[in-house]
């Protein structure tokens, strides 16, 4: 998996759609080969984000759980916390 696509369902507040977006755009680039797209395919990969962003967000929209929403600044600490422990950072 992309490490730079996150986790975006059940978090309190709620992913928002620059959020989705930058996934569904993460998600394009990673499956086509390009960061940035040709003239020529910049049309074809702009409406591929779009569409990927509008089903993700009816996903995240449809998905239902009995747990607790996790809190964004200790999900962020706790990724803090693990690559600092994997590239040996010290933490500041």
């Amino acid at each position: 998996m992309c490490r730079n696509i996150k986790t975006l369902f059940n978090f309190d507040p709620p992913a928002t759609e620059d959020e989705v977006y930058a996934a569904s755009l993460q998600y394009v680039r990673k499956i086509s080969g390009f960061n940035q797209p040709s003239q020529a395919n910049k049309d074809a990969f702009n409406r591929a984000i779009e569409e990927i962003a509008i089903a993700t967000q009816n996903l995240l929209n449809s998905l239902e759980t009995t747990a607790q929403p996790r809190d964004r600044e200790v999900e962020a600490e706790r990724s803090r916390a693990r690559n600092a422990k994997r590239f040996g950072i010290e933490e500041i």
